[in-house]
């Protein structure tokens, strides 16, 4: 038998982390955590909370940018994955059809009206990737729409489809995808016009600053798309799964009806990767149009007993916990609390989201004193005042988030589900308080962004 012992390994070499990662790993990561004060060591987690050594308790407001949706080791998902492996099921033999994925695939077009089949994959970025590729050979036409600012992934395929250019330099060239606007139909029926569109790919609502698309829009999208024979995708890969406070986002508003959907993170209960592509019938059956590309598209991992077992017990989670409907309840909660701070500090400018899914802009202020120290921040890089809020509210009341996009200065809340009053009252009184320190001109979170003006100038 092997010697191998993860907890004695774990107990030994836990304490070189920082250093493990910066020697073999991405160096620049734990070099900008230091840098902006973000370099803690977190034992364990549960629910909506980390906890450090000392049995701290830090408020989870990021859901690892959306994954942990049923909380951090949901004692349902930690089931489920327990009983899959006593199982000792026969997986991915590639020739045979076990009923995990079936099952799973079921459960999700229960709740996806209109869409009839799904691929499994095993993340966001492959769930665009798929649909891409699929909405590509459904319509025998090359080029796919975006809109501005989007985020679909970090792959190559779903790199062409990503609005911001600091993801994109350095990777050309990319394939022959075209931005327009969020919300502009006269932009996309422009584009239509030239008959070589597959498909738009959006998000619902962008996780780049938390802009909803206008009403209305994707279902007159829908209906130019059709019209000119092209496909409308809805990346739900954040949005997805109770999130906004419907089970997908395009289900705000009626008759909709996407040709394809892209699903991911909260899918895998926090445990396992796993990404679903579903889809038209029509459109599967253009793929896989004869037993000759039977594997025309698929995925090594794809389907895996893991992933499917923590997928079907996410579903059963949201359902018996009600997560959909909480989500609805609490973020409009937290964000209509947030709101009504926007009247009493001039450097908030803005909040705005759908379900637990929230945005929060800082503006330029109004009087003299704040004015020049907002403008000296954005001189040397925008975005650093939304870094000032983040750092103070993870270093002085526990709370950890982050900025919703490169060079924006907005704040994205994306907590767990099942965070519930006593989340949203901790989170507005912290919030406050920063916003206190930081409308009094003075203090330690200006010296603060005195650093990160040396750091940004240092860096250009």
């Amino acid at each position: 038998m092997t010697g191998f012992d993860l907890t004695k390994l774990l107990a030994e070499r836990s304490g070189e982390r920082y250093e493990l990662h910066a020697r073999h790993l991405n160096h620049q990561l734990p070099r900008m955590l230091h840098t902006i004060g973000f370099d803690k060591v977190y034992d364990r987690a549960e629910g909506a909370y980390f906890y450090d050594a000392e049995d701290n308790a830090y408020l989870d407001m990021l859901a690892g940018f959306g994954v942990m949706g049923v909380g951090r080791h949901h004692p349902v998902v930690r089931r489920a994955l327990h009983d899959v492996l006593d199982a000792q099921l026969a997986d991915l033999t590639r020739f045979d059809c076990q009923p995990l994925p079936g099952l799973l695939a079921e459960q999700l077009l229960a709740r996806a009206p209109g869409l009839d089949r799904v691929f499994f994959g095993n993340s966001g970025t492959e769930a665009v990737e798929t649909a891409l590729k699929f909405a590509r050979c459904a319509t025998g036409r090359p080029r796919v729409l975006y809109c501005d600012h989007a985020f679909h992934g970090l792959t190559t395929g779903s790199l062409s489809v990503n609005g911001e250019d600091g993801f994109r330099d350095g990777f050309a060239p990319l394939l022959p995808d075209t931005p327009v606007p969020l919300g502009d139909t006269a932009a996309l029926e422009r584009e239509l016009r030239k008959k070589d569109v597959a498909a738009l790919v959006v998000e619902p609502v962008q996780g780049k600053g938390v802009h909803a698309a206008p009403p209305g829009y994707l279902r007159a999208a829908r209906e130019l798309l059709h019209r000119h024979g092209a496909l409308l995708i809805a990346d739900e890969v954040q949005t997805g799964l109770g999130r906004t406070g419907d089970f997908f986002a395009y289900q705000h508003e009626p008759d909709v009806d996407p040709d394809l959907v892209c699903v991911a993170k909260s899918l895998s209960g926090g445990y396992v990767p796993v990404g679903a592509t579903l889809g038209k019938e029509w459109i599967f059956k253009k793929v896989y149009s004869s037993m000759d590309r039977v594997l025309v598209h698929s995925a090594s991992f794809g389907s895996n007993a893991q992933a499917m077992a923590a997928g079907l017990a996410t579903l059963a989670v949201m359902d018996d916990e009600r997560l959909t409907e909480n989500a609805r309840r609490t973020g409009e909660l937290l964000r209509s609390r947030l709101a009504a701070l926007v009247d009493r500090y001039e450097l908030l400018h803005e909040v705005r989201g759908r379900g637990l899914m929230i945005g929060i802009e800082f503006g330029r202020p109004r009087s003299l004193k704040l004015r020049s120290r907002w403008t000296m921040l954005q001189a040397a890089r925008k975005g650093l005042f939304a870094q000032m809020v983040v750092v103070p509210l993870l270093q002085k009341h526990r709370i950890l988030t982050q900025v919703s996009g490169d060079h924006l200065e907005v704040i994205k809340l994306i907590p767990p589900l099942v965070v519930g009053e006593a989340e949203v009252d901790r989170f507005v009184a912290a919030f406050t308080q920063v916003m206190d320190d930081a409308h009094s001109g003075g203090g330690l979170m200006w010296d603060f962004g005195r650093t990160l003006v040396r750091q940004a100038v240092a860096n250009r």
